[in-house]
């Protein structure tokens, strides 16, 4: 079987990945492909940093805002819809180009994770029902009498993470730590994966979250953040999580002066920020580290990359 090497550019929130990302796209007719957990939904496109429509328009982009904020996206899943993706990007004659900045996601692709069992609709409905119904710490305890070594790695309060262990219980009758032990699947048949990491100084990165966010916030963020709080999701929603909406909800709630909530949610962004770049530094190898903001010489670098490992045989 023929291999295709897919480039992939990963990298801390603020570093200029998806702006580097579509400059590739454009100059070798690529799609850019979203590897970022919170901009798979589509509630909050100023907060999450998606890309606008305009650059949306300027080429083909894939899984930005398909998902709704209380639909939750396992890395499992996401490899599922990214594989799809590049498939189809592949059958255009275009290059996929995968960019974002969730460790986890990259790894389930490049690298592959132990199998798992499909989860019919059904189970998820029935699981997610119960849980509802019982509370998070009832299921909790319920999941450690069933699989202690999960329950021991989840949180009392996580009812997503506690919902995933009971559904692959109930749709296998196997505990979840089974599936985990077993060997990881490996990337998806006939892709290989390059990967560059765009990871700036902090003392280069910290100026730049500052100024997105007040971008953000003067282009309608707190707007944003008001009716998502107004869908009356529940508080361990995936899109709840997404970095200020805690921060911003304060300023709504009256919890926080405007200046309050946003040095607070600036701060947040660079905690996550730091630790997206520590993650991604010990847990992915990266063919090659691009230690500066995206710049000229930057894309300069990130092209010859894809030249040597994707459009050479």
């Amino acid at each position: 079987m023929d291999v295709q090497r897919i480039p992939i550019l990963l990298g801390p929130t603020a570093s200029g990945k998806s702006a580097l990302a579509l400059a590739a796209a454009e100059a070798f007719d690529g799609t850019v492909i979203n590897a970022d957990s919170m901009q798979l939904y589509r509630e909050l496109r100023l907060l999450t940093a998606r890309p606008s429509v305009a650059e949306e328009a300027r080429a083909p982009h894939s899984l930005y805002g398909i998902l709704d904020g209380s639909d939750p996206c396992s890395a499992h899943r996401w490899r599922g819809l990214a594989t799809e993706a590049i498939r189809e990007t592949l059958a255009h004659g275009r290059l996929p180009i995968l960019v974002g900045g969730t460790g986890f996601y990259i790894k389930a692709i490049a690298e592959g994770l132990s199998p798992m069992p499909e989860i019919p609709e059904t189970v998820r409905t029935a699981v997610r029902r119960t849980i509802e119904r019982d509370g998070a710490a009832a299921s909790h305890a319920r999941l450690a009498g069933i699989d202690p070594a999960a329950a021991d790695r989840i949180a009392p309060a996580d009812r997503q993470r506690i919902a995933r262990a009971l559904e692959v219980f109930e749709a296998s009758g196997r505990p979840l730590s089974a599936w985990q032990a077993e060997p990881p699947a490996g990337p998806p048949p006939g892709l290989r994966f390059a990967t560059a990491a765009l990871i700036p100084p902090r003392e280069m990165l910290v100026p730049r979250i500052e100024a997105r966010f007040h971008a953000m916030m003067a282009e309608g963020a707190l707007a944003e953040v008001e009716a998502l709080l107004a869908k009356g999701l529940p508080a361990d929603a995936p899109i709840m999580k997404a970095v200020g909406v805690p921060e911003l909800g304060a300023i709504l709630t009256g919890t926080a002066t405007w200046e309050a909530g946003v040095a607070n949610a600036i701060t947040a962004t660079r905690r996550y920020a730091k630790r997206q770049a520590t993650w991604l530094k010990r847990q992915i190898i990266s063919d090659i580290s691009i230690n500066e903001k995206y710049s000229e010489k930057s894309m300069d670098r990130f092209f010859a990359f894809i030249r040597s490992n994707a459009l050479t045989p």
